[in-house]
């Protein structure tokens, strides 16, 4: 499963789209909160990560997801 954190809605559902599309189980979060919430929920294979986020910037993000897992993570930059 791939999680997604992105806040542009726009980038978030082309994401998910293209990779359902090429059979992958897609997950979204919009704000970097939900995303380590979501990211301990569900244990993703691959985390594809804005870094300017609401609530909670991708690099902090990262750190939280770097305290429990080596789970490989693409960072998105503007």
């Amino acid at each position: 499963m791939i999680f997604c954190v992105e806040d542009d809605s726009n980038i978030a559902e082309l994401l998910h789209l293209y990779l359902e599309k090429e059979g992958f189980e897609t997950v979204v979060a919009n704000d970097g909160g939900k995303g380590v919430e979501q990211f301990r929920a569900f244990q993703p294979d691959l985390v594809l990560l804005d870094i300017m986020l609401p609530v909670m910037d991708g690099w902090s993000v990262l750190k939280k997801i770097r305290e429990s897992s080596k789970v490989p993570v693409i960072m998105l930059t503007a």
